[in-house]
């Protein structure tokens, strides 16, 4: 597995806004759009709002749109956000060679354990030649957790991918028109299960704290700072 960086809380330099400049599809980065999991049903206008956009995140289990079926969430993918746990999808790695792949690693905060401790614990079918990059903490997850009012210096809590993927999103390139869907704690922050779009459900992790999630995007929708696609 090749090693892309190695995130020290408190220390080291960001190179996600310029990764993901290189691979979106124009530049400057004037419109960004995050795919969430939580199932959507058919939209030729979320299909097209998401696949217009500069630059396109998907996260963890994302779906695209296939040819010949209902068009919902587009087909546009420039950069993956994903966390080890993830459950691959036909598409996860089907153009890996023309996405970033970034890998949220926020529990580091607190147990501080170096990335090559975690090497072996990467799945098998991961591909041999695709790399990755672990997003700083001290750039993204820290400063997240402070904006949702988390008493993160007290207890353990972990943004979820979805939220770490929007937040990236939207501080990498301030300015920028943010569009976002797929995310289920905008209108159920009180849920304890994950349903996604690929069709499996999982239970919400004790460390993530959706309430002030959700909260915190409807007040970006209220304020205008971010257009939320249903």
């Amino acid at each position: 597995m090749p090693e892309r960086s190695c995130d020290l809380p408190g220390g080291g330099s960001n190179a996600i806004p310029g990764l993901l400049a290189a691979y979106a599809r124009r530049t400057p980065v004037r419109s960004v759009a995050v795919v969430g999991n939580a199932p959507l049903t058919p939209s030729d206008e979320r299909a097209d709002a998401i696949d217009g956009c500069d630059l396109v995140i998907r996260v963890n289990s994302f779906m695209l749109d296939e040819p010949g079926a209902p068009r919902t969430q587009g087909r546009e993918v420039h950069a993956v956000v994903f966390s080890r746990g993830l459950l691959a999808t036909p598409f996860s790695y089907a153009a890996y060679t023309d996405a970033a792949y970034l890998v949220t690693e926020p529990s580091r905060i607190y147990y501080g354990r170096p990335l090559a401790r975690y090497v072996k614990d990467w799945p098998r079918w991961w591909p041999d030649d695709l790399g990755y990059l672990a997003v700083p903490n001290h750039a993204f997850t820290v400063p997240l957790l402070e904006e949702l009012g988390e008493p993160w210096k007290d207890e353990v809590c972990v943004p979820t991918t979805g939220m770490m993927a929007l937040w990236i999103g939207r501080n990498s390139f301030p300015g920028a028109e943010l569009v976002f869907t797929g995310f289920s704690m905008v209108d159920d922050p009180h849920q304890t299960e994950w349903r996604h779009q690929a069709g499996d459900v999982s239970p919400i992790g004790g460390a993530h704290h959706i309430g002030p999630e959700g909260e915190l995007m409807r007040r970006w929708i209220d304020e205008g700072e971010a257009r939320f696609l249903r």
